[in-house]
């Protein structure tokens, strides 16, 4: 099996960006699966196509991309990805669409593909906190996660999602009652996310609850 791992690099404003500074740290290979790095630019579409040279490289049978989430304290496997961008801030090349349809010829939702609760509980078995989260926002997070779906779904027999990582512990040192969590746990429940996506393979997802009131 070959899973291919993406991670963006900093944008914000920020320094640094523990999608690919925890991207570059996975085990090369868990549960007997190749595991293939990338790190993406934070920028609309530009990202995406990087992905799709890469998907035409090595055809991977997994995609799992990376993404920080400033704010959330643990570690949150997304759900689904909406056709639309609208950007409270540019990305790294000043773009910031507002209400723009991702794919004129794509679904308006995609749902991912990956075991996002075996993925959970496979992180929590490492005592380090995650969740299922339902929205993975309106910017380029969302917008890769969709793209990911929409190529895996165009080039056939690839399963794909996305997981957001908090912070690091130094980016929020002016950051006033912000969670953080440390690159060493971050990597740690990564790992454990794809040995979840590589187990379940060829089964069905948990059925426990992942859901949330609001």
């Amino acid at each position: 099996m070959k899973i291919l791992i993406t991670g963006f690099d900093p944008f914000g404003g920020e320094k640094t960006n523990p999608a690919i500074e925890s991207v570059k740290r996975i085990d090369e290979n868990i549960e007997g699966a190749e595991i293939y790095k990338l790190e993406i630019p934070t920028v609309f579409h530009k990202a995406a196509d990087k992905i799709e040279e890469k998907i035409k490289e090595i055809k991977p049978d997994v995609i799992l991309s990376v993404g920080q989430a400033g704010g959330r304290y643990d570690l949150t496997v997304e759900r689904v990805a909406i056709n639309q961008d609208d950007a409270r801030i540019p990305d790294n090349e000043e773009n910031q669409p507002i209400d723009v349809t991702i794919r004129e010829d794509g679904k308006n939702a995609y749902f991912a593909t990956i075991p996002i609760k075996a993925m959970v509980e496979e992180i929590k078995k490492e005592n380090i906190p995650a969740s299922v989260s339902n929205s993975a926002g309106t910017f380029v997070c969302n917008h890769v996660m969709y793209q990911d779906l929409y190529l895996a779904e165009k080039y056939g027999n690839i399963k794909a999602g996305f997981i957001h990582v908090p912070f690091l512990p130094e980016q929020v040192l002016d950051k006033k009652d912000t969670a953080s969590m440390s690159l060493d746990d971050i990597v740690k429940g990564l790992n454990a996310a794809v040995r979840a996506i590589v187990k379940y393979a060829d089964k069905e997802d948990l059925e426990i609850t992942g859901g949330a009131t609001h």
